[in-house]
């Protein structure tokens, strides 16, 4: 009994107390600037279809199934031009919080434009922030 005791007030304790892994944290940079359709990037530019499955490789990244839907709100220029930022959501409007995150633009096809990107913005360290 007593080492059960034990057990349970180190789960405790370690729930109360997390360590350095818990929080956000910050990710190299893919890129430097980006192209939304607004100054904020809070406006999708178009929206397209997975073509294929995307497992996402760390916290910056999307994980994207086969005919899934996605938001594209920015597109990355100069070294990190190979990948756009964007949304996804469940098969319902109501299955989940849609997040942000980066894919590579082969990926998807764009279907439709919904505002252009014609607005070049500075990336900070919160676009490429894992929680």
């Amino acid at each position: 009994m007593m080492a059960w005791s034990l057990v349970f007030l180190g789960v405790v304790l370690l729930s109360a107390f997390p360590g350095p892994g818990a929080g956000g944290r910050p990710m190299p940079k893919l890129a430097d600037r980006k192209m939304c359709a607004d100054e904020e990037c809070s406006h999708p530019i178009s929206m397209a279809v997975a073509l294929q499955d995307y497992v996402a490789p760390d916290c910056r990244f999307l994980t994207i199934h086969q005919g899934q839907v996605v938001y594209v709100f920015s597109k990355l220029k100069g070294r990190g031009r190979l990948f756009w930022g964007g949304s996804v959501q469940g098969d319902y409007y109501g299955d989940g919080v849609a997040r942000l995150g980066y894919f590579p633009s082969s990926i998807v096809r764009e279907d439709q434009t919904l505002k252009p990107a014609k607005t070049d913005v500075k990336t900070d360290i919160w676009d490429f922030y894992c929680q």
